[in-house]
């Protein structure tokens, strides 16, 4: 069974593009890259689609803002349960150094 000089096509599994690919070599000679698919089939659905984003977006801005006006209280709350925790935990005198072990 000879195998022949002549390139073959093939088409690629993963993009759906055409390679021609030459026999002896197998290098790839040309390559044509698939058809691009259509995002949208009318301007009503980008449309829609578009405004879903806007309100998304809308809505992860709104949820930072309202975030940002708690901030304050928050770290307040967490300052005073760690000053609450410092004064509840005894002092263990003087800390050790690497240098005090030796």
């Amino acid at each position: 069974m000879g195998l022949s000089d002549q390139p073959f096509e093939v088409m690629c599994p993963d993009c759906g593009a055409m390679m021609k690919v030459d026999p002896v070599t197998r290098s790839i000679i040309s390559h044509k890259p698939a058809p691009k698919k259509k995002t949208f089939e009318d301007f009503g659905e980008a449309a829609r689609a578009l405004r879903e984003a806007d309100a998304r977006r809308d809505s992860l801005f709104q949820q930072s803002v309202d975030a940002q006006k708690n901030k304050d209280d928050l770290m307040a709350k967490k300052f005073a349960e760690a000053v609450k925790k410092a004064k509840e935990t005894p002092l263990a005198g003087k800390p050790l150094r690497d240098f005090d072990l030796d």
